[in-house]
């Protein structure tokens, strides 16, 4: 299997927390890394993690990719400026340049599956990206409607309808239309790429105590519950919605297979409360399986060797396992014989 791997802003940890994720052999034995940036940038950010032996094999083409290494593709061999801990248009530039051409040979069938390294917004911008952040882009790029950013862990899973949107902007942008494609693309990566056969998902309401039936707000009843309504039609096992404060507080999320909020932070707060450091953000939706850590740049500490790299080794993890679930999902739809085997044995999930 090869995974692709963004370097992602050079100002930031994101060279860190790669270098470091991949100096674990067990990784190696799991898949063929390639890194898409540069040599230079990777060099430079070796040296400031102490003790760091890792080489690299410098590719043209995944095609070239030597199992058992770790591997570079070189996206620019311009000399650049490294301002670690600012965010630079140099630093939203060259992020934007790896993941282009990352995306390029994932799509073309070349590498199994992306990882990505934190970028900065603020760096995109200055760049002139064109996109809020990673989940847009892709979307965009794999000409896919109903891509969900959805945060997972070992004990959580949350994906979210609205995603890097003001919140004065999230209430206009709801519809019965959009909250259902979101529960159905979330029902449909339960099944595809996490193994469940009839995932259980719970959606948040948007106002306080989910409207109070329209006391606090008319969106929960006009707009969130005939969606939900409309999904049970459809053979999707969903309930809600369920006023946010409530549910996570009184566990019903340890009780479910995924939750789906309205909005970004009504999601991540509690899912990074909760699984902080360990969990992962899998874009749900696409062709492709990508995966990326649960925190940013973190400008704050860039250079300072103190970047823990538990949330990326999982991200890596957890893009092999995905790719592996997919593969016998198809397996298994392209022959029921197997699937009935499988059912037979009691290997469900």
């Amino acid at each position: 299997m090869k995974l692709a791997i963004t370097m992602g802003d050079i100002n930031g940890i994101g060279p860190e927390v790669i270098l470091k994720s991949l100096e674990s052999s067990a990784i190696l034995k799991s898949c063929t890394p390639i890194i898409y940036g540069s040599g230079k940038v990777l060099a430079y950010h070796k040296n400031i993690v102490k003790d760091c032996n890792l080489n690299f094999v410098s590719i043209s083409s995944p095609e070239h990719a030597q199992k058992g290494k770790v591997n570079l593709i070189n996206c620019w061999d311009d000399n650049i400026t490294i301002s670690l801990g600012n965010a630079t248009e140099e630093g939203g530039k060259y992020a934007a340049l790896a993941l282009e051409k990352a995306v390029e040979d994932v799509r073309a069938g070349l590498v199994d599956g992306l990882v990505t390294a934190p970028v900065n917004k603020y760096a995109l911008k200055l760049a002139n990206f064109g996109f809020t952040g990673h989940t847009e882009f892709l979307a965009a790029r794999d000409n896919s409607k109903d891509a969900l950013m959805t945060m997972v862990s070992d004990y959580l899973v949350v994906a979210t309808v609205t995603n890097h949107l003001p919140v004065s902007e999230v209430a206009a942008k709801l519809s019965k239309e959009l909250v259902l494609a979101k529960i159905t693309t979330l029902h449909k990566t339960l099944s595809e790429n996490f193994g469940k056969d009839k995932p259980v998902i719970a959606v948040l309401g948007l106002n306080p105590h989910a409207g109070d039936e329209g006391a606090l707000g008319k969106e929960d009843e006009q707009i969130i519950r005939p969606a939900i309504i409309e999904a049970k039609k459809n053979g999707i096992m969903v309930a809600g919605p369920y006023p946010a404060d409530a549910y996570f507080g009184s566990g019903k999320w340890s009780k479910v297979d995924a939750t789906l909020a309205m909005y970004h932070d009504q999601g991540l707060i509690p899912f990074k409360t909760i699984s902080f450091g360990k969990g992962t953000n899998y874009t749900a939706g696409l062709s492709f399986v990508r995966t990326s850590p649960d925190h940013g740049t973190a400008f704050d500490i860039a250079g300072n060797n103190q970047a823990d790299p538990s949330s990326m080794t999982a991200s890596i993890y957890k893009a092999i396992e995905l790719i592996r679930f997919k593969k016998e999902f198809l397996e298994d739809r392209a022959n029921p014989l197997v699937r009935q085997k499988k059912q037979s044995a009691g290997i469900n999930d």
